[in-house]
């Protein structure tokens, strides 16, 4: 099964990929925390950190957008993840 039938929620996203709304995580800068990993919403181009990040604010994005996919922000790394479908796509 390809990931494109697996996910029904990427043929849902933007035709081109939003710009980021920040530079990093905007929650753990206003909290005095580094992220350990950087996540962009391919919805609206929020930028959060990862689950290994005490604020989990990529999924905290997604509970509160119900944005479905995002992708890695870090260097060298492009893959997807569907919150939905709780699977790589």
């Amino acid at each position: 099964m390809s990931p494109a039938r697996a996910c029904p929620h990427l043929a849902e996203l933007p035709g081109e990929e939003p710009a980021e709304l920040s530079v990093g995580c905007e929650h753990c800068r206003d909290l005095g925390q580094r992220p350990v990993a950087l996540r962009k919403c391919l919805e609206c181009g929020h930028i959060g950190c990862c689950d290994s990040t005490p604020g989990r604010w990529a999924r905290h994005h997604h509970a509160q957008t119900g944005h479905p996919v995002m992708r890695s922000f870090e260097p060298g790394e492009g893959w997807r993840w569907c919150f939905e479908d709780q699977r790589l796509v």
